[in-house]
């Protein structure tokens, strides 16, 4: 007999499998229409000439890097990945491969931006921002090959800490393998098959964000009610209440970093 207390857990997974199969057989259909719509050429790589904006990074990578640092002295508390995004299981194990929010959904994460000001103003310069974060990479660890979901994005990556043999810290986007390098920008669809190695025994930190690939109107309009239909399903809606968790936790670190900073300057203390 089952378990009544299961059977609402059941038909979730079985309808949340439902909706990753039909969701993919969807973006299927859609991404012949969106790359006839696309405005910057539908390569793996994209080059940096389609986005003149990108030169506010690499102008200021150096002080969106001495951010970064200051967010890695609250290391212990910031979440893995699929912490965030538990569909991301399959890419994200233990602790080695953790993510800083700053952006979220097109909104600004408050509290995790109150350690990056200066990084968040010059994100707040990208048009159609989506989602931005540090994405900080273990020692030794490998994404497996994965597509993401829809053309209808693009991705940059910021290399800001980058491990002293970078040759051996790189990404494949279908043939195309790069090695990040301190300072440098590049844009790829996320797409194409891509799959990332950290063969080094240092830690690597980029700024990864994504944004709306630029497209005539009627892909426009077709990758705004794409999206919209997404923040209906639980591929948004967990990762959303995971963020105000995740947001929620690092405030209170800040808050306690803050009070020990306090005592420790206390000469009465």
């Amino acid at each position: 007999m089952t378990d009544p207390v299961e059977k609402p857990e059941h038909l979730k997974k079985t309808r949340r499998a439902f909706i990753k199969k039909t969701g993919k057989k969807l973006v299927r259909k859609i991404a012949g229409f969106q790359s006839s719509q696309s405005k910057v050429p539908d390569t793996p790589k994209i080059d940096n000439s389609h986005f003149p904006w990108l030169k506010a990074f690499t102008d200021n990578w150096e002080v969106i890097r001495e951010e970064a640092q200051a967010v890695l002295a609250f290391r212990d508390d910031i979440p893995a990945f699929h912490e965030l995004s538990p569909d991301q299981y399959r890419l994200s194990k233990a602790k080695h491969w953790k993510t800083f929010i700053l952006y979220g959904f097109g909104q600004r994460m408050e509290t995790n931006t109150k350690l990056t000001p200066k990084t968040a103003d010059i994100l707040s310069g990208v048009p159609n921002l989506q989602t931005a974060m540090f994405s900080i990479l273990a020692p030794g660890y490998h994404i497996p090959a994965h597509k993401g979901v829809t053309k209808g994005i693009l991705r940059s990556h910021l290399g800001l800490i980058i491990p002293k043999d970078r040759e051996k810290c790189r990404i494949r986007v279908d043939d195309t393998i790069t090695a990040w390098k301190e300072g440098e920008i590049f844009v790829f669809d996320d797409t194409y098959e891509h799959e990332v190695w950290n063969e080094t025994d240092e830690e690597r930190v980029i700024l990864l964000f994504d944004f709306d690939r630029p497209m005539k109107l009627g892909g426009r309009v077709l990758n705004k009610t794409f999206l919209n239909i997404m923040k209906l399903t639980a591929f948004y809606q967990d990762p959303k209440k995971n963020l105000q968790s995740a947001e929620d936790r690092m405030e209170a670190a800040i808050r306690q970093a803050d009070a020990n900073m306090e005592a420790m300057s206390d000469p009465a203390g």
